[in-house]
């Protein structure tokens, strides 16, 4: 704080006599009570003190740790400047009425908060830490949280399998910088603050969008490769998702199979919504599954490369575009457990095609329609009876009649 000395303005001594006479006269005021905000002019600042004269009232004193400011309002005080601080002392050793900027400047501070979320204003926050979670930001002197998934693409740590280490090491190298960032979530009670840096991209993007409209081609850059999608970068500074099922008419695993960072492509704007722009590139290419009806017919031999193998069925690669499924039971007339028992990743093998549906983007095939079923022979089972000859049976084993009476 600076100390400048103004023509006119009153000294603690003169305040002090003031209140004085004003006690004499017997005037009556309205008297704060602890907890109270109130209005002074400042009579005289220090390094340890801020002097205030509370009109009517006498002298109040803000010192120690109650000149700690939230609000950053009063941290560069002159004589003669109005100022608000909290009663927390309404006289102390020195007859003076104790005050706090602190406790003025902390409402202050959450009240501007709270009123930023309303009006979804866009503000600069200094990067203070990091950890495996996000960004610790400061935004008007109050410490605030910028998690990983508010993030932008540009800012977003992408690591193979989610290391936390890395995505910790990346995020530190953000530390001291600022962010521009919209305050999604302020609660005073719970000394809770977030941030999102994506919000605030959005909201930015918004006017620039006006000129875009859906069905619109653009060309841009791919900025981003994650598991969902692509991230393309375009126009004045926009920046769009184009979806893993956007990427390409065929079933599509990874989306660095398709498309690599820095790569220009042209994509189609299919949404835009709040500020958040979905693209497809697959809709600037003819539908392949049209043609597929011309090029294939059900009951149709043909060759095919297995791609994927799920515990229902085998992905199968008929050309570039045309995927089709063989279901599990369709791969051997006999009951498998796991696919992987009949077909291998990378293979070759033949089917019969038992289903197009190129509305759907479906294409059934059958491997075990190439084959004939093995019949089953029946076996007969005949009952055997073991003739035992009469001189092989013990007489203790033979049972005899009672011999019948003469007659």
């Amino acid at each position: 704080m600076t100390t400048k000395d103004q023509a006119g303005t009153k000294t603690v001594d003169e305040v002090s006599s003031k209140m004085e006479e004003l006690l004499a006269t017997n005037q009556s005021y309205n008297i704060p009570k602890v907890g109270d905000l109130i209005e002074g002019t400042v009579i005289s600042v220090s390094k340890s003190e801020v002097h205030l004269d509370i009109e009517g009232l006498g002298t109040g004193v803000i010192r120690g740790g109650e000149l700690i400011d939230e609000s950053g309002d009063y941290s560069d005080l002159d004589n003669g400047n109005k100022v608000q601080a909290t009663v927390i002392e309404l006289e102390n050793e020195n007859r003076q009425m104790e005050l706090s900027f602190r406790s003025a400047g902390h409402q202050k501070a959450w009240d501007e908060l709270e009123q930023l979320v309303k009006e979804k204003k866009i503000i600069e926050a200094k990067v203070t830490d990091a950890n495996k979670g996000g960004l610790m930001v400061r935004v008007k002197r109050i410490e605030g949280f910028l998690p990983v998934s508010q993030l932008t693409t540009e800012h977003y740590p992408r690591v193979e399998g989610g290391d936390k280490n890395q995505i910790l090491e990346i995020l530190s190298k953000f530390i001291n910088q600022k962010f521009k960032v919209r305050l999604i979530d302020v609660n005073e009670s719970e000394n809770k603050l977030i941030v999102s840096e994506k919000a605030a991209f959005e909201e930015e993007q918004k006017k620039v969008l006006e000129n875009y409209k859906i069905n619109t081609v653009v060309e841009g850059k791919i900025s981003g490769v994650v598991d969902f999608g692509a991230f393309i970068e375009f126009g004045e500074g926009l920046e769009g998702l184009i979806h893993i099922s956007e990427l390409a008419w065929q079933r599509i695993d990874n989306p660095k199979d398709i498309v690599k960072v820095g790569q220009e492509v042209k994509a189609e704007i299919i949404n835009i919504d709040d500020g958040r722009v979905s693209l497809s590139i697959k809709k600037l290419k003819e539908d392949p599954w049209k043609k597929a009806i011309e090029k294939y017919d059900i009951g149709q031999t043909v060759k095919g490369t297995v791609l994927k193998i799920n515990p229902f069925g085998a992905f199968i690669e008929l050309d570039k575009d045309i995927h089709g499924l063989a279901h599990i039971s369709e791969l051997a007339h006999h009951k498998i457990n796991d696919p992987s028992e009949i077909v291998k990743v990378g293979s070759d093998y033949k089917f019969k095609i038992l289903s197009i549906e190129p509305n759907s983007h479906r294409l059934g095939l059958s491997m075990k329609a190439l084959s004939k079923k093995p019949e089953t022979k029946e076996v007969k089972v005949e009952a055997k009876v073991e003739v035992v000859p009469a001189e092989e049976v013990k007489g203790e084993d033979i049972k005899k009649e009672p011999a019948k009476p003469a007659e």
